[in-house]
């Protein structure tokens, strides 16, 4: 019994986990180095996320600095830079590459959240499959007496009740952070 309340936290743990890493690629008032996390550069015939190519530093509020390992890299992680949905445009200087960042307009700051709301409901149905998986789980096993198997799916409806409310507060303070100017 408690083997399956323990599955059914680490799953929902790592929903969690996967919805934070997500939310935070978010830019809000300033920028930060998880903003390049989902670009993919093609380097070598493969492709390498730009954190796998490069150190990645804050210089200011809205910029960043991209060293690449290996030099002979910069133009692909430029290129890769460029063609993402960032709306920016990279300045290579020599074995830099800077990344300057305008201000959020109000229609951008709208269009991150609604992003933000996209991956929170996303994250709400990977609960809710978690939530269905440890239930047939629970109805699979006839060992069970009625009595236990209804108190077991409580216990699942409480986690998921749990974790539906942490993700809606990670949701508010992004909210927050976005529409803060």
């Amino acid at each position: 019994m408690e083997e399956i309340i323990e599955q059914c936290k680490a799953h929902m743990d790592k929903v969690l986990e996967n919805y934070k890493h997500s939310i935070s690629t978010l830019r809000a008032g300033t920028v930060s180095p998880t903003v390049l996390d989902k670009i993919m550069c093609n380097v070598y015939n493969e492709f390498f996320s730009i954190k796998e190519l490069a150190t990645i530093q804050t210089t200011g509020a809205t910029s960043l600095l991209v060293r690449p390992f290996d030099p002979s890299t910069v133009k692909q992680i430029a290129g890769a830079i460029s063609k993402s949905e960032l709306g920016i445009q990279p300045n290579v200087n020599g074995n830099e590459i800077r990344l300057n960042f305008p201000p959020l307009t109000g229609e951008r700051r709208q269009q991150l959240i609604k992003t933000a709301k996209e991956y929170t409901e996303q994250a709400k149905v990977a609960l809710r499959n978690v939530r269905r998986d440890m239930n047939d789980l629970v109805k699979k096993d006839k060992t069970l007496a009625k009595d236990v198997a209804k108190d077991l799916e409580n216990d699942i409806q409480k986690q998921t009740d749990n974790f539906t409310k942490l993700i809606e507060e990670n949701f508010s303070k992004k909210v927050k952070e976005i529409e803060t100017i």
